[in-house]
């Protein structure tokens, strides 16, 4: 294996798929920085869910996910705009991972209680760090979107982002319901009622 440094960012700048260079603040690798945030998130969580406690399906559904987000990050790589065929098929996305998505919240739900009111983000660590990836996905699919509007990446990874965060708030609500830990619903204007 090579070194981990490289020296070639020294300058701020790194390397699409396609071998342009670009500068580390440009729109694609702020978007690739945002799904790598929010598959380290995931990580996070799967490090706080315990072996036999009845979620192996759950977690391995998160570790296909995170490589989901891999692959996520490599269409990001290579724009579309590029033109390169051979480079676009090997990094293009595929969207029946979208489909496992809403067949695992399918599933989630229908175990859970129906959510009748805004919740606060928390509860159990793994839970918590679910509510923390979900948001985090939120951003990165909000940093997406420019680069779908100029026809750089699929709508398949706007729609997987977005059904992402979809999972992983069901997927939060999931665990905090499996561990008994009781949801924290919002309470409108409770800083002011507290302090009159």
């Amino acid at each position: 294996m090579t070194k981990i440094y490289t020296r070639t960012g020294d300058k701020g700048t790194t390397s699409l798929f396609t071998g342009q260079r670009v500068h580390k603040d440009n729109v694609f690798i702020d978007a690739l920085g945002t799904v790598d945030e929010g598959n380290t998130a995931i990580g996070l969580a799967l490090s706080h869910l315990p072996k036999n406690h009845g979620l192996d399906s759950t977690k391995h559904h998160l570790e296909i996910i995170q490589h989901a987000l891999f692959d996520v990050g490599a269409a990001l790589a290579t724009p579309r705009s590029c033109h390169q065929n051979q480079k676009l098929e090997k990094t293009r996305f595929d969207n029946e991972a979208i489909s496992y998505l809403e067949k695992w919240i399918d599933a989630m739900e229908a175990q859970l209680p129906p959510l009748k009111n805004f919740i606060l983000p928390g509860g159990h660590p793994a839970g918590a760090a679910l509510h923390l990836s979900r948001s985090i996905i939120r951003r990165a699919e909000r940093s997406v979107i420019p680069l779908y509007e100029q026809d750089d990446v699929t709508q398949d990874v706007l729609v997987y982002l977005n059904r992402l965060s979809d999972y992983l708030f069901v997927c939060s609500r999931f665990v905090n319901h499996h561990f008994e830990v009781p949801e924290s619903q919002w309470e409108p204007h409770k800083v002011v009622a507290n302090n009159t």
